[in-house]
């Protein structure tokens, strides 16, 4: 991915780094697990050409640090700091796109945000942000086995397929496309720790606390815990909108970029 890199620094002193192109109002990406900023690369035109776009690489990978020991909150930091700098920088408040987990830290910036009367965000879209209902016990100690015994991949395979409904096909199509390079250092580093966080996460509590206006984004092929989530998300919201793309699942980001790229414009149109 072109752009100019540059880096922030989160509230606990963890470097978080940042690729910001394109002209237009402001947009934060946030990408989900096992991947860095360059997840992006299959929107990156799309998106650039409508937003100066700012994609941050989550800690523990790409141009990020780390420090422990981890707690989701940090993230949820790292997301608001972030957007605070692009607000001061804009002079303006931020949009932002997030995916996966991604979603779920940004869902936590936004209720931390709103509570501490400092809300960077002008609106949010949430492409299927996880919960408990993802990393069932069973599935996470088999997982957390495989990394243990230097298996990352096969943790990797396990969550592509039973967690996220991928093919055999779909999983291939995703090792090669752009910013799939690094992963299996990513899933051992990073795994264990997200999987713990999310089985404590209470997205609708985190739900109460947001004030801005929340799109979800819904895949009408994805697993049943993504619709699960998304609607309870939607009840418990001030200000939600639910947008399915039809014949897609979790990785829209890939099957069907202009897709997604045309509801977010459609949702961040002033």
């Amino acid at each position: 991915m072109d752009g100019r890199r540059h880096e922030i620094t989160s509230a606990d002193g963890t470097p978080i780094g940042l690729l910001t192109a394109g002209r237009g109002p402001a947009l934060l990406l946030v990408h989900g697990g096992m991947g860095r900023l360059e997840r992006w690369e299959p929107m990156c035109g799309l998106l650039t050409a409508r937003w100066r776009v700012t994609a941050m690489d989550r800690r523990g990978r790409g141009s990020s640090g780390d420090t422990g020991p981890y707690d989701v909150s940090k993230e949820y930091d790292d997301v608001i700091a972030v957007a605070t700098a692009m607000a001061v920088a804009a002079a303006s408040q931020v949009d932002v796109l997030a995916h996966s987990y991604g979603a779920t830290c940004t869902l936590g910036a936004a209720a931390r945000s709103g509570a501490a009367g400092a809300v960077p965000f002008r609106r949010i879209a949430l492409y299927e942000p996880p919960g408990p209902q993802t990393v069932p016990v069973a599935w996470r100690e088999r997982a957390i086995s495989f990394i243990a015994a230097g298996q990352p991949g096969r943790a990797m395979m396990s969550f592509l397929s039973e967690i996220i409904g991928l093919s055999p096909d779909q999983i291939e199509s995703l090792r090669s496309a752009a910013g799939a390079q690094d992963v299996l250092p990513i899933v051992s580093a990073t795994m264990p720790r997200e999987a713990a966080a999310l089985a404590a996460v209470d997205l609708p509590a985190l739900a109460a606390g947001v004030t801005a206006p929340v799109l979800l984004v819904l895949g009408a092929a994805s697993p049943a815990w993504a619709g699960d989530i998304t609607y309870a998300l939607a009840a418990a919201l001030a200000d939600a909108t639910v947008a399915l793309l039809p014949g897609c699942g979790h990785e829209a980001i890939d099957s069907a970029p202009g897709r997604l790229a045309d509801v977010l414009a459609q949702f961040l149109s002033p």
